[in-house]
C-alpha cells in the first residue's frame, strides 16, 4: 500500500518524478539502480517524490514498497526465487519484452492520482514506456539517462530492437533533455538524432564508505579463502556476461605465477561456460567464485585484494573501477566506452587490450614488479575518485538537471 504523506502531495512546491528501470533494489541490480539509490537518498523528500516502476522478476518481492526515498512499483509476471540465468532465456525474458507496455499501462494509472512533473527513463531501453507515455501526455516532460554498457552496435541491432526501430528513434526525440553517465554515450546520443543540450554526469562512488577499512572484516576474509603469505588476489566485481570479459581474465592466470589467484564477486548467465574454460585450464585451484557479495562487504574485499581486474568488451561508464580506486585498489582495464574518462594508463591504472590475456598477465607483472609505478598510480587513482566520482558531488549536479527540467 502507498504510505505518502497526503499533506506533502498538496504542496505544489514538491516535484513528482516517475522513474522507469527495469530492474532494482533489492535483486539484480547494475549501477543505474545504484544511481537512482545514490542520488534519491541525497534529495530531500521535501524537495522530491520519487516513484519508480520496474520489473517484479521474482515472485518474493512485493507488488509496492518503499526502499529509501522511493516508491517502487513493480509489475509483470514472475518465478519465485528466479535465477539470473533464467532471466535471458524464455519464458522469464518476455518479461523484458512485454514491460515497455505493462509499464506505459502502469504510468498512465500513477499519473491520474499523482500528475507526475517529469518523467525520468534510466537507460535507453527504458525510452520505450516514456515515448509511448509522451504520445498521451506530451506536456510532461522527459528526462533521458544513457546508462547503458552494452555496445552501441549490440544495442540498436537487437532482432526486437531492428522490428521497432522508428520507435527506438523517437527515444531521442521526446527527452526535454539527456544525461549520459560518458562522453562516449553522449555521442551515441547525437548519433541516434538528438538535438538538444547534453550533461555529461558520471557514475560515481561513496568514497568514505570504500575508502574506510574493517580491519576485521579484512581478515576474516583472508582466513576464510585461506590467503597465505606471498599470494597475490587479483578480483573483479562483474556481472558474469560476454561484455565485462571475465573469460579474459582466466586465461590470463595460466600465464602467471601459481602465488596469483583471481576472485570474481558477481553472478551471471556465462557461469557455466566459465566453469567449463576453468576446468579446460586446470586452474580450477586458482579461480575462486564468490557468488553474490552483498554491498556492505565490498569493500572489505577490494582491500583484501591486490589488483583490480576487468577488461571489459564495452561500457558505458563502470562504477565498479571507481570503487576500487577509493579503496586504493589498483586497476587493470581496457579503455573502451566510458572507462576512457577517467582511466589513464600509467596514471591512474593499467590499460590492456581488449580481449588480450597475454596483456592482462604482462600488466599484472607490472604492478608486481614495480612498487614505485603502483604506489603513484594508486594514489592518483584514489585523489580523482576523491574529487571528482563522489556521490555527493554527482548527486547535486542531478538535482541541478532533474530540477531544470520539471520546471
Amino acid at each position: 500500500m502507498d504510505t505518502d504523506n497526503v499533506s506533502k502531495e498538496s504542496d505544489n512546491k514538491i516535484k513528482r518524478i516517475l522513474i522507469f528501470s527495469l530492474t532494482y533494489f533489492p535483486k539484480f541490480v547494475g549501477g543505474d539502480g545504484v544511481a537512482i539509490q545514490e542520488i534519491t537518498n541525497r534529495i530531500s523528500d521535501e524537495d522530491m517524490i520519487f516513484d519508480l516502476i520496474t520489473a517484479r522478476f521474482d515472485s518474493n518481492l512485493p507488488k509496492y514498497e518503499k526502499i529509501g526515498n522511493v516508491n517502487v512499483y513493480r509489475i509483470g509476471f514472475t518465478k519465485k526465487d528466479i535465477k539470473p540465468e533464467e532471466m535471458v532465456r524464455f519464458p522469464m525474458y518476455l518479461v523484458k519484452i512485454l514491460f515497455p507496455i505493462l509499464a506505459f499501462i502502469k504510468a498512465v494509472k500513477l499519473h491520474s492520482k499523482y500528475k507526475y512533473n517529469l518523467i525520468w527513463c534510466m537507460m535507453t531501453y527504458m525510452g520505450f514506456p516514456a515515448v509511448f507515455f509522451n504520445f498521451i501526455f506530451p506536456k510532461v516532460p522527459v528526462l533521458l539517462t544513457l546508462q547503458d554498457g552494452d555496445p552501441i552496435e549490440y544495442i540498436v541491432e537487437r532482432k526486437r530492437i531492428r522490428m521497432v526501430f522508428p520507435i527506438f528513434k523517437k527515444i531521442f526525440k521526446i527527452p526535454e533533455h539527456v544525461q549520459s553517465i560518458s562522453n562516449y554515450l553522449a555521442e551515441f546520443a547525437k548519433d541516434m538524432g538528438y538535438k538538444g543540450d547534453i550533461s555529461v554526469i558520471p557514475n560515481a562512488v561513496n568514497f568514505d564508505f570504500f575508502s574506510t577499512r574493517d580491519e576485521d572484516k579484512i581478515k576474516k576474509i583472508k582466513k576464510d579463502l585461506n590467503k597465505k603469505d606471498g599470494e597475490v588476489w587479483l578480483f573483479t566485481s562483474s556481472r558474469l556476461v560476454t561484455k565485462n570479459a571475465v573469460d579474459d581474465v582466466v586465461r590470463a592466470i595460466p600465464l602467471l605465477p601459481n602465488n596469483i589467484k583471481f576472485l570474481v564477486a558477481g553472478i551471471g548467465p556465462d557461469k557455466e561456460k566459465l566453469d567449463l574454460l576453468i576446468d579446460e585450464l586446470e586452474i580450477a585451484d586458482r579461480v575462486i567464485f564468490l557468488g553474490h557479495i552483498t554491498h556492505d562487504l565490498l569493500p572489505s574485499y577490494l582491500h583484501a585484494s591486490d589488483i583490480f581486474v576487468r577488461p571489459s568488451r564495452s561500457e558505458g561508464f563502470g562504477n565498479s573501477f571507481v570503487e576500487a580506486m577509493a579503496a586504493r585498489t589498483p586497476i587493470i582495464a581496457t579503455d573502451v566506452g566510458g572507462i576512457a574518462d577517467f582511466l589513464f594508463h600509467k596514471e591512474t591504472g593499467l590499460v590492456c587490450g581488449v580481449n588480450d590475456s597475454d596483456d592482462i598477465a604482462h600488466k599484472v607483472f607490472m604492478y608486481m614488479q614495480d612498487v614505485e609505478l603502483r604506489k603513484e598510480i594508486i594514489d592518483n587513482a584514489e585523489k580523482l575518485a576523491k574529487e571528482k566520482y563522489d556521490w555527493n558531488l554527482i548527486s547535486k549536479d542531478m538535482q541541478d538537471v532533474i530540477n531544470r527540467v520539471a520546471d
